[in-house]
C-alpha cells in the first residue's frame, strides 16, 4: 500500500472520530447554522435525532474501517466510497441551510481525501 493512501486513512479516520467522539457536543466554526451540538446541527438541518445516530455510527465505522485497511488494504477502496456518499450528504446540508463556504470546508476536504483514497 502506498505510503501516501495510508497518511490519507489516517487522517480521515482521525478527523472523523475527532467529530464524532470527541466533538460531539461541543460547538464549532464548521457546525451547520452555527450550531453548539451535533445534536442542534442535526436539528438545524431538520432530521430526526435518531438519523444522527446512524449518520454518527456509519461515520465511526468508516473511520474503523480506514485503520483497518491500512492492514487489509481490500477495505479501503469501498470503505472510501461510503465516505464519499456521507460527505456528499454533509456537503448538501450545508447548501440546505446555505451555510457559508467555510462551514462546508472539513466536509469538502473529508470528501476530496475519501476520493483519493478510492482512487489509489
Amino acid at each position: 500500500m502506498d505510503t501516501f493512501q495510508i497518511i490519507m486513512q489516517i487522517i480521515a479516520a482521525l478527523g472523523l472520530l475527532n467529530v464524532w467522539v470527541l466533538r460531539i457536543s461541543k460547538k464549532t466554526p464548521y457546525r451547520g447554522k452555527g450550531a453548539a451540538s451535533m445534536r442542534r446541527e442535526f436539528e438545524a438541518y431538520s432530521l430526526p435525532v435518531w438519523f444522527m445516530w446512524v449518520i454518527g455510527t456509519l461515520k465511526i465505522g468508516v473511520a474503523g474501517a480506514l485503520l483497518v485497511g491500512i492492514w487489509i488494504p481490500a477495505l479501503s477502496q469501498p470503505t472510501a466510497l461510503v465516505l464519499i456518499l456521507l460527505m456528499l450528504g454533509a456537503l448538501g446540508m450545508h447548501l440546505k441551510v446555505r451555510d457559508p463556504f467555510m462551514a462546508a470546508v472539513p466536509a469538502l476536504a473529508m470528501f476530496m481525501m475519501a476520493v483519493v483514497i478510492a482512487l489509489l
